[in-house]
C-alpha cells in the first residue's frame, strides 16, 4: 500500500546543514488521495502475485505424508479501504489494514514411498490483518530513501477444498495440517512486503537529482535534509540550485531560510525562494549567456521603426547624415549580476545592462556607433525603466524619445511572455528569504 503513496515524490527526489531552496509540504488530505491511488494500484497488481511453494507432512500414526502446494496465485481480493497516516515518532508512514478476504488457487503433491499423487485446490483467506511502518531519509547523495521498520500480518481463518486425484481422501486430514499453511501463508507476506519495500527503495536510489536545463544550466534537486514530518505533514526541503553546466560554480550567496505557511486546504504546495531565481542568474552571468545580438532581420516587417540609421534619424538626429542608409545591430548584454527580490505579491527583478549600436558598412565591417546604459526593475511587467547615454561616437543625443520606444517594446515582449508562462499547481507561493 506504501509504495505508490511515496512514488509521489520519486519526481522530487535529496548535503547537511544546508538551508533549502525550495520546500514541498504533502498534507494529510493528499496523503489520503495517494493512498485511494495506491489501494487501486494494489488491486490491479494482486492477480500477478505468485505465492512460495508450501512444504509439510501429514502424520497419522507410522504414516507420514509429504505434501506440497505450489503455483499459490490470488484469484479474488475484498480490499477494505486501508488506513495510512503520518507516523511523527519514526519519521514515516503507517498503513493498516483490517478484514482483508483473499480466494487463491494452486496446484497440490504428495509423496508416500514410491507413491505419488497431485491436483488442485481452492484456498480462502478471511479477516486478515496487516500493518506496515515505513521511514523516510535521505542517503549521503541527497536522494529520498524509504526503510520498512516493522510489518505485522495475522488470518483470522482459512478454508481449502481439493480437487482431482485422491483429494476425497486428502481433504480429510486438513484440520490437520491447515494451521502449519496458515502459518507459512502469514509468514510470506511481511518479506513479500518488504521485498516490495526494498524494490522501491532501489528505484529511488537510481534516479537523478540533478537535471540539465537547456544547453545552459544544471538544476540540483537533491534533498537538503531528512523529512520532516508531524501528524499532519511531511515537508522536503530540496536544494533547488541551478548551476552552470560547464564549471558547476556555487554563486557567491547562500540560501536563507524561510518557513513555508500551511496549506492544509491543499494536498501538496511548494515554496520557492529568491536564491533559486538568483542561483540561475548568476550562473547564466559567469557563463557569458545573459548576452543577445539584435539585427534588423529579427524585427517584423511590419513595426514601425526598424535597426538602419534612417529609421534611427528621429531619435538621434545626426545618425542619418552620418551613416546614411546603413543597416545597424546591436549588441545587448548584463553590466551586472540581475538579481531577483521577492516582495509580498511580487517578483522584483533589478537589472543594469548595456546596449551598443553598431552600423554595418557595405563592405560588412562594423563601426561602433554608442552605448546606452539600461537600469530596469521587472515586476512581471516593467515598474521602473531608464535609458542613459554611456558613450557615443556620433556626438550626444537626447535619450527620452528612444526610451519610450524601447519600454513599450520591452511591455509588449512581456505582456505575449506572461501569457505563456502561466502555472498551474496546487498550492504555489514566492517566499523571501
Amino acid at each position: 500500500m506504501l509504495p505508490p503513496v511515496i512514488v509521489m515524490f520519486m519526481l522530487v527526489s535529496f548535503t547537511c546543514g544546508e538551508n533549502p531552496a525550495i520546500q514541498v509540504t504533502l498534507t494529510d488530505k493528499g496523503l489520503q488521495y495517494g493512498k485511494n491511488v495506491g489501494t487501486g494500484w494494489v488491486q490491479e497488481k494482486l492477480p500477478l502475485v505468485t505465492l512460495p511453494d508450501i512444504n509439510g507432512k501429514i502424520g497419522y500414526g507410522i504414516i507420514v505424508i509429504d505434501y506440497t502446494l505450489t503455483g499459490i496465485t490470488i484469484t479474488k481480493c475484498d480490499l477494505p479501504e486501508p488506513s495510512v497516516q503520518f507516523y511523527q515518532d519514526i519519521g514515516g508512514f503507517k498503513t493498516s489494514i483490517s478484514g482483508l478476504s483473499v480466494a487463491l488457487t494452486g496446484g497440490w503433491l504428495t509423496n508416500f514411498g514410491i507413491i505419488h499423487d497431485g491436483g488442485s485446490f481452492n484456498m480462502a483467506i478471511f479477516n486478515m490483518d496487516l500493518t506496515s511502518v515505513v521511514e523516510l531519509g535521505k542517503d549521503a547523495n541527497g536522494h529520498l530513501s524509504i526503510t520498512s521498520v516493522h510489518c505485522d500480518a495475522q488470518i483470522g481463518d482459512e478454508n481449502i477444498q481439493f480437487h482431482g486425484g485422491a483429494s476425497w481422501m486428502f481433504q480429510k486430514f486438513v484440520d490437520y495440517f491447515k494451521g502449519h499453511i496458515k502459518g507459512e501463508i502469514e509468514g510470506t507476506i511481511c518479506p513479500y512486503v518488504k521485498e516490495s519495500i526494498e524494490t522501491l527503495e532501489y528505484h529511488l536510489q537510481a534516479m537523478n537529482v540533478s537535471f540539465d536545463v537547456a544547453e545552459a544550466l544544471t538544476f540540483d534537486l537533491s534533498l537538503t535534509g531528512v523529512p520532516l514530518i508531524n501528524a499532519s505533514s511531511m515537508n522536503l526541503g530540496l536544494k533547488g540550485e541551478l548551476k552552470d553546466i560547464k564549471t558547476h560554480t556555487d554563486p557567491p550567496f547562500e540560501a536563507q531560510p524561510f518557513t513555508l505557511p500551511e496549506q492544509p486546504g491543499y494536498m501538496l504546495s511548494m515554496g520557492l525562494s529568491e536564491f533559486t531565481l538568483n542561483s540561475a542568474s548568476y550562473g547564466l552571468y559567469s557563463a557569458g549567456w545573459l548576452k543577445a545580438l539584435i539585427t534588423d532581420s529579427m524585427i517584423p516587417s511590419h513595426f514601425p521603426v526598424h535597426l538602419n540609421t534612417s529609421s534611427m534619424g528621429p531619435y538621434i538626429p545626426q545618425l542619418p547624415k552620418m551613416f546614411p542608409g546603413l543597416l545597424m545591430n546591436l549588441q545587448i548584454y548584463a553590466r551586472e549580476l540581475p538579481m531577483f527580490s521577492f516582495h509580498p505579491g511580487v517578483v522584483k527583478l533589478g537589472f543594469q545592462g548595456a546596449a551598443k549600436a553598431f552600423a554595418i558598412q557595405p563592405n560588412g565591417t562594423q563601426t561602433p556607433l554608442f552605448k546606452l546604459n539600461v537600469v530596469s526593475t521587472f515586476v512581471f511587467s516593467i515598474c521602473n525603466y531608464t535609458l542613459t547615454l554611456a558613450a557615443s561616437e556620433v556626438g550626444a543625443f537626447k535619450t527620452d524619445a528612444l526610451e519610450r520606444f524601447t519600454r513599450a517594446g520591452m511591455m509588449m515582449a512581456l505582456s505575449k511572455l506572461n501569457g505563456k508562462s502561466q502555472l498551474h499547481v496546487f498550492a504555489f507561493s514566492f517566499l523571501r528569504a
